[in-house]
This record gives C-alpha cells, structure tokens and sequence, in this order.
C-alpha cells in the first residue's frame, strides 16, 4: 500500500510539472528597427538615414544591416548597402561613392549617410536588420526621404559686413577730409556786406589792387570751389574797365 501511494504521488508531481510548462510560454528572441517616418533634406545636402534597433540578444559576428531603396516613381525595391563583420559599400549605380557607414552595431545603431543628395533620391528607404536568433519582432523599418531644390541666398560673411558698415564710411570721411586740406574753400569776406557807392576801401584808390602788389592767380581748385557769388564778383573785376585817377578825383 505505501509503495503504492509513493508511486501514485510520483505520478502526480510529474502531471503537474507538465501542466505548468503548458502554461508557460518558452522564452523567444525578439528584435525591434525602429527609423524616422520622413527626412527632408536640400539639394546638395549630406543626410543621415538613422536606424536604431533592439535585440534581447547581444549582437554577433552573424548580425547583417541591409538598406534598400525604392523610387518615388514606384517599383520593387533595391539593396544597395549591406554590413556583415565590415560595410560593402555600393560601387555602381545610383549611390556608388555617396553612402557613408555611420553604425554601431554594438550600440544598436545601423544608420547611413547619403551625400550630395540629388532630387532623385527620392523615394523610400528601407532599414533591414537582422540578428539570430532572433526570428520575432520588427526587423525593417522605413523612411521617406524628400529632396527640395536648394533656394539661392545671399550670405554676408562678418568681413563683408565689417567693410559695408565701417571701413566703407571711414573711407569716404577721409577721402572727404583730404580733399579739404588740399583745397579748402575760399571763405567769404565780410567785406561783400553793402557799401556806398562813393565809399571807397583801402586798395580801391588805386584801381583794383595796390601798385607794387602782384595779383595772385587762381587754381582750378580755386575755381571749382568758388561760390556762384564769387565766381561772378572775379570776373566782374577783370572785365571792369581803368577808373581815370583824376575822374576819381573830381567826384570829390
């Protein structure tokens, strides 16, 4: 009887054993890509394509990043890049020498870099990352790339906008300053306010200037600086006639 009872108990603990390890579900290896949904990047421009991923196993010699793409204009999609231990990187067709390994795969990362983006790389790109065991989860991820023209602009360097807004009038302040030292203006003399007719000022007894003082000449800077009062009063004077000394006399 008791043997008995010791082997209806055995029998017991191994039926529940199974029961418990139908319930619970074997441990499974999973992965998750996840990238952004769009990029938009200029004409010329250099563009990162971010991928980042999960694993609950560590990465591993096995581990491979694919990246595919597929046109704007539709059709199947394209690999063009793939890592496996080191990058291959594309050496013919529409990206040849325009894709840079930017990923590290001990980090979760696997992103790319596309150079001197051209209006037609758009389309979509496809992330694909894959290390086993891991069969579940998400392996690829997607982004739409939009490529603009790129807008013209006028730039002005700190230089430029130092000789526009400082050297510039300093320039023409000096300039202005040297042309008044070389040829200052002739000022006008207090003499022009109104006199008689018959009054007659020191020099004009003899004519036009004292004898034995040599009448001074004119520059052109002179002439050009010369008011239009003073211009007209100098050549009154060489037009006006000899007064008669002893005409002069006789109106006293």
């Amino acid at each position: 009887m008791r043997r008995l009872r010791q082997g209806n108990s055995a029998v017991t603990v191994v039926w529940l054993l199974c029961a418990l390890g139908c319930l619970v579900p074997p441990l499974v290896s999973s992965i998750l890509v996840s990238s952004p949904a769009e990029v938009h990047a200029s004409s010329g421009d250099t563009v990162k394509l971010s991928c980042a991923f999960t694993s609950t196993s560590r990465p591993t010699s096995k581990m491979t990043v694919d990246w595919s793409y597929r046109p704007q204009s539709g059709g199947p999609p394209q690999t063009f890049f793939h890592f496996s231990s080191k990058a291959f990187l594309p050496s013919d067709g529409q990206f040849a020498g325009r894709i840079e390994w930017q990923g590290t795969p001990a980090r979760g990362e696997a992103s790319i870099s596309l150079i001197n983006t051209t209006l037609g790389d758009n389309g979509t790109f496809t992330c694909s990352v894959r290390n086993p065991p891991d069969v579940h989860g998400s392996p690829t991820s997607h982004t739409v790339l939009t490529v603009t023209p790129k807008a013209i602009s006028i730039r002005f360097s700190d230089v430029a906008v130092l000789l526009v807004f400082v050297l510039l009038p300093s320039g023409v302040i000096t300039l202005i300053l040297i042309v008044r030292i070389i040829c200052p203006k002739k000022k006008r003399s207090q003499s022009k306010a109104y006199r008689s007719p018959i009054e007659v000022t020191e020099g004009e007894e003899y004519g036009i200037q004292p004898p034995g003082v040599k009448e001074k000449g004119v520059s052109c800077c002179d002439l050009y600086l010369m008011d239009s009062d003073d211009e007209e009063e100098y050549y009154n004077i060489d037009k006006k006639p000899p007064v008669d000394e002893g005409y002069a006399e006789s109106q006293f």
